[in-house]
């Protein structure tokens, strides 16, 4: 391909607007343009390197007779009112009607979609397992799109949906998906993690991310520095570890005036944040929960969430505290709470005395508390709160540390959350109608450019692995007009294309500098410059990874590519 007849506009400048590193070269290497907030382009170097990654995934899936095909991007709202997550979604969903008044949504996942398409095929065992899968846009509106393709209101997927007819089925395929992703990543050249994720508006259980490490990620990863353990910040689990044994004093009650934090009220009574039982007041589909959890830990919504199994969590406002809780903000406590408050405890509360909660009176606590003058109840310990860096690691090995992720796929078991929604059944061998067990399988095609890029660049642009790479060899004569450069130029890129290889010759009539310039700013692995020397047939390799350069004869070419290319 002549690099004049491609469309590659790049920039001299960073774009003031874009912060991530994938977002600002994809624009000044002219691999994307913006159309609108969160919506882009993607231009013809873009493409070629997506078409490449679903060339990847294509191989990969049929190892696992996962079968692709196609679903519509606008879907009849009725289906997510039918699975009730048209309201889960909220204002998420793009929303339309046609014509006739009929309600619409652009798909943002397509659950409901491939459920009602096999329900009236899939009726009988025989049938199962089968996985189903395709490679489409997404429409999510985003209330703050940012960092080019990492948070888009439009973006591709790969999204993969099994259908089987027992857990063992559901476990072996699971099992089989996870190992095609992790092929997928390897082969994308990422440095990545499988970590326990939450399946959040999907449903479902067992739920595992692949995050790829990178400082712009907007996941934080907490991992084990002496084992395998590795979970989403959100799901990962805290080790229970009981407070020291004390004898028990005498539950007073105290003034404390206008405190409204657990600092302050630590400094007023001069004591630990840990001493401290602090409240936090939520509405779980619009039912008042109230959790307690020590005072130097952070309460963990997503886990408070998927205890409850609730849809819509979140925290009380002061009116609710009030009218709802029956309390004061800030002040708000379980003794004396109504029936209809659930009280939940976190784990971090084990074998907590004497310590200070709020009696739900304004301007006064508790010190000196013990559960016994709180609740009537025993209290049942669970965990719901953040974990911190440095604790001990939930398996027992090493200790947790943070770094931050890109999300570049998630699959998750989703039961029969759909399949019973939607009256997606099968017969069993027995004759029994059953619902049909679920999983799901998705991989950020889009967002994959962007955390390979965030991994494999430098300060003069993006550096693409050999396998992704739009073209694998760029030739660079330094006149394409000089008769010999421009004849030993043609004879290689026609000697490398027969060889199977992409190549892309840049015949413009620009400075060399420029020239050099652009091939490092868009990443092609290897770059062959003719020069000087081309009246002997010898020409300059540039490994773009390295920089490394060494000089070859026209012979050696091909054998040297070869060589070059299979060692990165």
């Amino acid at each position: 391909m002549k690099q004049s007849k491609l469309y590659i506009p790049t920039l001299k400048q960073t774009p003031s607007d874009a912060e991530a590193v994938s977002h600002q070269l994809m624009l000044r290497a002219g691999y994307i343009r913006q159309v609108a907030a969160g919506m882009y382009a993607y231009l013809p170097l873009a493409w070629s390197v997506i078409r490449k990654i679903e060339a990847v995934m294509r191989k990969e899936m049929e190892k696992v007779d996962a079968v692709e095909m196609q679903m519509p991007d606008i879907l009849p709202a009725d289906l997510w009112k039918e699975s009730g997550r048209y309201e889960t979604y909220g204002d998420n969903l793009f929303k339309l009607k046609d014509r006739h008044d009929r309600e619409f949504i652009l798909g943002p996942t397509h659950e409901e979609t491939f459920t009602s398409v096999v329900k009236e095929g899939l009726n009988s065992y025989k049938k199962l397992p089968l996985v189903l899968y395709q490679m489409q846009e997404k429409y999510r509106d985003e209330d703050r799109p940012r960092n080019g393709l990492l948070r888009g209101r439009e973006f591709l997927m790969k999204d993969a949906y099994s259908f089987t007819a027992n857990k063992e089925q559901l476990d072996v395929i699971f099992n089989q998906m996870e190992q095609a992703y992790r092929n997928i990543f390897d082969i994308c050249g990422l440095n990545y993690r499988a970590i326990i994720g939450d399946a959040g508006a999907m449903g479902g259980t067992d739920s595992k991310e692949f995050s790829a490490v990178a400082d712009i990620g907007e996941d934080i990863i907490a991992y084990s520095d002496d084992s395998d353990y590795s979970a989403n910040l959100e799901m990962a689990a805290s080790k229970m570890e009981e407070n020291p044994k004390e004898d028990k004093k005498e539950l007073e009650e105290v003034d404390t005036p206008d405190v409204h934090t657990i600092d302050t009220l630590a400094a007023l009574l001069k004591v630990e944040p840990s001493r401290i039982m602090k409240a936090v007041a939520y509405m779980a589909d619009e039912k008042p929960v109230m959790v307690m959890i020590r005072g130097d830990y952070e309460a963990n919504d997503v886990k408070i969430k998927n205890y409850l199994g609730v849809d819509f969590l979140r925290e009380a406002t002061p009116e609710e505290v009030t009218d709802v809780f029956h309390s004061v903000p800030g002040f708000i406590g379980p003794k004396g709470m109504d029936d209809d408050v659930k009280v939940l405890y976190d784990s971090s509360l084990v074998g907590l005395m004497n310590f200070v909660v709020g009696p739900n009176k304004k301007d006064r606590h508790f010190i000196n508390a013990n559960f016994e003058d709180i609740t009537d109840e025993t209290p049942e310990f669970r965990d719901f709160r953040v974990i911190k860096e440095g604790e001990v690691s939930p398996d027992g090995h090493g200790h947790i540390k943070f770094t931050r992720g890109i999300e570049i796929g998630h699959i998750f078991k989703l039961g029969t959350k759909f399949s019973k929604a939607l009256g997606a059944n099968f017969l069993d061998e027995n004759g029994k109608s059953n619902p049909l067990i679920m999983g799901c399988y998705g991989i950020g095609i889009s967002r994959l450019l962007s955390a390979i890029i965030e991994q494999h660049s430098d300060e003069n642009g993006l550096i693409w692995p050999v396998s992704l790479a739009p073209y694998q060899v760029h030739v660079v004569p330094i006149k394409y007009n000089n008769d010999v450069q421009g004849k030993l130029s043609d004879e290689i890129v026609e000697l490398l294309q027969n060889e199977g290889y992409d190549v892309l010759l840049d015949d413009r009539k620009e400075r060399p500098g420029v020239k050099f310039a652009d091939s490092d700013l868009i990443g092609i692995p290897i770059r062959i410059t003719v020069g000087k020397k081309a009246a002997d047939e010898i020409v300059e390799l540039k490994i773009r990874s390295t920089g490394e350069t060494i000089e070859v004869s026209k012979d050696e070419l091909v054998n040297s590519v070869k060589i070059l290319l299979k060692n990165q």
